[in-house]
């Protein structure tokens, strides 16, 4: 890719200081940058999308990785401040300037005309990146793969094993639907401004079709799951009851004892309920 301007004077050049109303806490450090675009591994002519690239230096590093990228940008300042890196790199980039919440990445897949599934690589904003991920989660027929910054807190729930403190909804719907992994943290001092957290790099693959719950197993698992974390400390026969007016059935016909708590539950037993569950309801002409 042709030369552009350095990162700190695009930043000056257009006026960039970071909108905390946008959550913008921008990387710079070129070392950082090559680090989190090369963990999905191979990017050579991959379709890479990006939400927030604020000045884009996680954009040239996955250019700079052969990827073909769409930009994702809310802030009318970074969209103009890319038009360098886009007349650089050609069609290899693609910057839509939209609100990312307010964007279907699958029907925005089909406005690309592409069968390509996504590579997400993002440094998220942290007060919509967990709604985001939420959202792709069902959206996987549309995703590869997908390398999030977040929060380092928020990344503990999404790997945290049962039994843990940390184990929760994010934690099943997460695990139930990818393989996840931690890959490394950053501390504030690598981005500017810093934050007053840590954030960590997860990884995340979508587990194949037949391999994950869809439709209503997927509708059945997030109920079953919200229910019994809604009230962590009580024991399922009491949590559930926000669920189901009997859940001593429902439990009888997973053979879970009723004084456990969520937290100790395995994927597979959480799987079991949202089955039973369904099954209930549809004896019962509810479904």
């Amino acid at each position: 890719m042709e030369a552009v301007p350095r990162l700190k004077e695009t930043i000056r050049a257009f006026g960039l200081d970071p909108d905390k109303r946008l959550g913008q806490h921008f990387l710079l450090d070129p070392a950082i940058l090559d680090r989190i675009a090369s963990a999905p591994g191979d990017l050579l002519g991959r379709q890479v999308l990006e939400i927030g690239p604020g000045p884009g230096g996680l954009t040239r590093a996955l250019l700079d990785q052969g990827a073909r990228v769409v930009a994702i940008e809310r802030d009318r300042r970074c969209v103009q401040a890319l038009a360098e890196l886009r007349a650089t790199a050609g069609e290899r980039l693609t910057v839509i300037e939209a609100d990312a919440l307010a964007v279907d990445i699958e029907a925005l897949r089909r406005s690309l005309d592409s069968d390509a599934r996504w590579v997400i690589v993002a440094n998220l904003p942290y007060n919509i990146g967990t709604e985001l991920l939420v959202r792709w989660l069902h959206r996987l027929d549309a995703v590869a793969s997908m390398h999030l910054l977040l929060q380092k807190e928020v990344v503990e729930r999404i790997t945290a094993s049962p039994g843990s403190t940390g184990f929760g909804r994010l934690a099943v719907l997460c695990q139930s639907l990818c393989t996840v992994r931690r890959c490394f943290d950053l501390q504030p001092g690598a981005f500017h401004p810093p934050p007053k957290v840590t954030s960590s790099l997860v990884e995340l693959i979508p587990r194949a079709p037949g391999e994950r719950p869809t439709g209503a197993r997927l509708e059945a698992l997030e109920a079953v799951s919200r229910a019994a974390f809604g009230q962590r400390r009580k024991m399922l026969r009491s949590s559930l009851k926000a669920l189901t007016n009997d859940p001593l059935q429902l439990l009888g016909a997973t053979d879970i004892a009723p004084d456990r708590r969520p937290e100790t539950l395995s994927l597979g037993e959480f799987a079991s309920l949202a089955d039973a569950w369904r099954t209930l309801r549809r004896n019962r002409g509810t479904a």
